[in-house]
């Protein structure tokens, strides 16, 4: 498992407007705040690829705001007050959540499309035969592994013609800010 790293801007109640009129096309009435590494739905801290940064991030299509290099990316940012720095595990094979994440607290689990641009989760006005709102965090994760892993299953099978259900599961932990980093591990037995 690779852990990848990005920072991100908070879409929240304090986002005014955007947030209000979110919550009332999404029905999520239960959210505090959206994590997620939909591009829609909180702002990419680091919008532009430069030259210093092939090396530390992830050279393949559409994952270029992904950083493998966590001390690399907090040295590009001018202040992290504002921003979520997440980081995720794309496709676990497992339930990851007991993992030492190094410094993050695991958030939960979320379904991208290929494109790594829309959570099937919250941007994409639900999938209620598939999935009830209810079911989402106050951060608008599945925690359950084994249910991110039906729920990707589900809308594969029966929205075969829609892009944003073909998905990947995402691992989604935060760094608390006040907590030292370490290298995350993955804790053996």
């Amino acid at each position: 498992m690779q852990f990848l790293y990005i920072a991100k801007g908070r879409f929240d109640p304090s986002s005014g407007t955007e947030w209000t009129k979110y919550v009332e096309w999404s029905g999520l009435t239960q959210l505090t705040e959206v994590v997620t590494l939909d591009g829609m739905l909180g702002p990419i801290a680091l919008g532009e690829t430069k030259d210093s940064y092939w090396s530390h991030i992830v050279n393949e299509d559409w994952m270029l705001d992904f950083f493998v290099d966590l001390e690399f990316l907090l040295s590009q940012l001018a202040d992290t007050n504002e921003l979520n720095i997440l980081s995720a595990i794309r496709k676990p094979s497992t339930d990851v959540r007991s993992i030492d994440w190094g410094g993050f607290i695991f958030l939960g689990y979320d379904l991208l499309d290929q494109e790594v641009s829309i959570s099937a989760l919250t941007n994409c006005g639900g999938f209620p035969d598939v999935f009830a709102n209810s079911e989402l965090s106050q951060v608008g994760l599945i925690p359950d592994f084994d249910r991110a892993v039906e729920i990707k299953d589900m809308l594969r099978r029966m929205y075969p013609e829609e892009r944003h259900a073909h998905c990947d599961i995402w691992a989604i932990s935060r760094w608390q800010g006040d907590v030292e980093l370490r290298h995350p591990t993955i804790a053996s037995g």
